[in-house]
């Protein structure tokens, strides 16, 4: 058996050179850049490795651990899970800085690759510098936080077990139902010790992600329930996209007159415009997705993962309702009590469409009247001008009409994401791109670095609160290091508006939520507001900055921006709670049981009525 000695580290980066998937017969590249931070964990590792070349990986130097590690989920995301960036880090806080990112990818099925340095295996030079130790086993090392993560953990401590530690990597990161995070940690002696690989090992090697097929009686029942309902509504997830099953969806829902309400990982796929699809469904829906499926006898997941902000805390849906979940992966497929057809999304759909012939629903224009009613909000949340100042909802109404059909619009978490879920009007597929699922918070202009990797030639649009730019925004230096134009919308209310609102909804005054000064008086963060001037922060990075407090003005930067090739940094100061309300929807928090709050009290009675109203399993 023909061998090359290599270090264990020199073995990894040509083995990750040499993966390949395949779908639907098409083959491509799975691993065409490495993103890394370098410290002696790692830099005469992996570093080394990458360093002396032979190999076709584009290194990128990311600045926080964490933050590259979130432009990997993107860029996973957005080239829909066909293609990943891996991420190495030295060891102590550069490791355990992305295990956030790792429950971010984890949470919202994503692929993603960490590659941290991990403590010496042979234990001899320690306690080396940044290992934690743990006084009740010598064996454990902060890279266990990882454990909790993902799908896939794995410690190397001999180079030869880098061969099978390599493949049940990529058998977890290219399985459709099983896919998350993983973890190699890799021991900074280990990384540097040479093995005589096999050939084999370090050739080209193509995993194929075939399809799960249906089976007939899966097939056979999903058709009875169906035909058993009246008014059914598919529940449109991300699984759709990763399946790349909209076609198959729409067909679907076109020929049996069903409507189409959308998750927030499951929007763009069909068009806003469709008479079908009633658009965002849950606790950031609108209202149309929201009482339609209030009134469904049958509720069909497509792809979902029903968390609580679909479902409204298990609220949304009538007690009488009935649930078929097609999903890839069994997991999902049997949430909510449902009749589980474990399959690939377009398989199902397509089978399940042929063998329904001679049904149609009862829908007469129920629909209809329930998409021109919302529209019509819609329209007069992008249009209305609000004394004071700008507000949220029109400045996201003035981007979203400007933005080109390719454009990407891109986000996670404050008040944005439920604005945009209801609103937005994305002009092609693709082109909505939310991570929702870990509501991660700095993942906006990170992920805006990972979405323009992946599609280079698109406009991307990140939309984040001033509290998530603050969070995290480190990749804007990479961005502007990579000469990669990403468009950063930054909405600022001096604050957490969300979960302000959240708090206020529920009766608790506004505590901790808003950014002030330390009043000298009260002793509490009631003081002045600070106003954080984010335009010259960007261009002290060298990007291009607008500072906008009018409509006009916004309209005046993006034309402006268009002409740009460097990233550019919109501060758009806006009015304080202008985000969209909550539409015929409901989420459960936990709320204090004794207070001395009326307003508390009575939030208290609420939550405990909707909870009465809510279907246990």
């Amino acid at each position: 058996m023909k061998r090359e000695r290599l270090t264990m580290a020199q073995a990894l980066v040509k083995f990750l050179d040499n993966q390949y998937i395949e779908r639907d017969g098409t083959e491509t590249k799975f691993v065409s850049g490495i993103f890394g931070i370098f410290g002696h964990g790692c830099v005469v590792g992996v570093g080394q490795a990458l360093e002396q070349g032979g190999h076709n990986l584009k290194f990128y130097q990311g600045k926080n651990e964490q933050n590259m590690a979130l432009a990997a989920v993107a860029y996973a995301k957005q080239m829909d899970r066909k293609a990943i960036i891996p991420c190495v880090s030295s060891i102590g806080p550069g490791a355990t800085n992305m295990v956030t990112a790792c429950g971010c990818a984890t949470a919202n099925r994503i692929p993603l690759l960490v590659l941290p340095g991990d403590t010496f295996a042979c234990r001899q030079p320690d306690p080396v510098l940044q290992q934690a130790e743990f006084f009740d086993n010598y064996g454990r090392t902060v890279t266990d936080a990882f454990k909790g993560v993902c799908h896939y953990f794995d410690r190397i401590i001999r180079p030869e077990q880098l061969m099978t530690a390599c493949i049940n990597a990529m058998r977890v990161l290219t399985d459709p139902a099983d896919t998350g995070a993983v973890c190699l940690a890799m021991p900074q002696d280990v990384e540097g010790e040479a093995y005589d690989y096999p050939e084999h090992f370090l050739q080209k090697r193509v995993w194929h992600m075939d399809r799960r097929p249906v089976t007939a009686s899966q097939v056979s029942r999903a058709v009875n329930l169906i035909k058993s309902s009246k008014k059914p509504i598919i529940v449109c997830g991300g699984g759709v996209r990763y399946s790349g099953a909209e076609k198959e969806l729409l067909e679907f829902a076109e020929k049996y007159n069903i409507p189409i309400g959308e998750t927030q990982a499951g929007k763009s796929l069909v068009p806003w415009s469709n008479p079908l699809n009633l658009g965002g469904i849950g606790v950031t829906g609108g209202k149309a997705a929201n009482v339609i499926g209030r009134d469904a006898d049958l509720v069909i997941g497509v792809g979902t993962r029903f968390s609580d902000f679909t479902t409204s805390s298990k609220w949304l849906f009538n007690e009488n309702r009935k649930v078929l979940g097609i999903n890839v992966c069994p997991f999902d497929a049997y949430k909510m009590d449902a009749e589980a057809v474990v399959a690939d999304a377009k398989e199902a759909l397509s089978a399940i469409t042929g063998a329904l012939e001679g049904y149609r629903s009862e829908y007469k224009d129920e629909i209809t009247q329930a998409k021109a009613e919302w529209d019509s909000i819609v329209d007069k949340y992008y249009s209305t001008e609000l004394e004071g100042g700008l507000n949220q909802t029109l400045a996201l109404g003035i981007i979203n009409e400007f933005m080109e059909n390719e454009d990407i619009a891109l986000g996670s978490a404050g008040s944005l994401p439920g604005d945009m879920q209801r609103l937005f009007r994305p002009k092609n597929r693709g082109t909505y791109h939310m991570e929702y699922g870990y509501s991660n918070m700095g993942y906006e202009v990170n992920g805006a670095l990972g979405a323009k990797l992946a599609k280079p030639q698109a406009e991307v649009y990140a939309f984040c609160g001033d509290g998530s730019f603050i969070m995290g925004h480190s990749e804007l230096y990479t961005a502007l290091q990579e000469n990669l134009k990403i468009n950063i919308c930054l909405f600022d209310n001096m604050g957490w508006g969300c979960i302000e609102n959240l708090q206020n909804n529920q009766g608790t005054d506004t505590f901790g939520t808003v950014f002030r000064a330390r009043n000298p008086v009260t002793g509490m963060l009631d003081g002045d507001e600070i106003a954080v001037d984010f335009a010259k922060i960007a261009e002290g990075y060298g990007a291009k900055s607008y500072t906008i407090r009018t409509s006009d003005e916004l309209r005046n930067a993006l034309k402006d921006a268009a002409k740009q090739t460097k990233s550019v940094v919109f501060d758009i100061k806006v009015l304080p709670k202008t985000m969209t309300p909550g539409f015929e929807s409901w989420w459960r928090v936990g709320v204090a049981e004794v207070s001395k709050s009326k307003t508390v009290a009575a939030a208290y009675d609420d939550m405990q009525k909707h909870i009465k109203e809510t279907f246990d399993y």
